[in-house]
């Protein structure tokens, strides 16, 4: 049986136990594809778990999507993958809302807005901003946490001014704010992040 639906890690590892135990091999396979990479076999598909059924299902799997990656032994690591995947969908599409009611209060249509995307490709520095994040390297900042948060008082005060509400930037402010008031002030802005990376490796 392979599942392709989205679970919590304590769904795959309990289904994956339960079906063995039932004499079924079950494997876990969530994938990034939608309706038209079903139908035309695009797409991204994940598996992990036991080496010999994920050698067994590969072949199967694999003609099925544009590419299928194996995250390795762990039993629930496609699912941990599948989950932090959608968060960061999830996350961008909270920054096109935030982005889109900005433009509003600034009298900016939406068709303008996304002629910025012509010139400015932000999903570029994707990798390398995750990785100044991960490595902790806050000390060489490309743009002061001081100074973003700066802009963020200004993007706050637009809106504000337009009677228009954001969703996504005062929970970032408030990030901020705390990092702030932790002295990172002149760090990197990507420091917001540091509680969850120094020490956990």
């Amino acid at each position: 049986m392979i599942d392709h639906s989205t679970t919590s890690t304590a769904g795959a590892r309990e289904r994956t136990t339960r079906w063995r135990e039932r004499g079924l091999v079950y494997h876990h396979a969530p994938v990034f594809m939608g309706p038209q990479n079903a139908a035309d076999s695009t797409g991204l598909m994940l598996v992990s778990g036991d080496r010999d059924v994920v050698a067994r299902i590969s072949p199967i799997l694999a003609p099925l999507t544009g590419k299928l990656v194996d995250l390795g032994p762990r039993v629930d690591a496609a699912a941990a993958f599948k989950l932090l995947g959608n968060l960061f969908l999830m996350a961008l599409t909270g920054g096109f809302t935030d982005m889109l009611a900005l433009a509003k209060s600034m009298s900016v249509s939406p068709a303008e807005v996304a002629t910025l995307f012509e010139h400015f490709n932000p999903g570029a520095s994707v990798p390398s901003r995750f990785k100044r994040m991960t490595d902790a390297d806050y000390d060489h900042p490309s743009w002061e946490l001081a100074m973003a948060r700066k802009d963020a008082r200004l993007m706050q005060a637009e809106a504000d001014a337009a009677g228009i509400a954001l969703s996504m930037l005062p929970a970032v402010a408030a990030l901020m704010d705390r990092s702030i008031a932790a002295g990172h002030g002149h760090a990197d802005w990507t420091v917001v992040a540091k509680d969850f990376v120094v020490g956990i490796r």
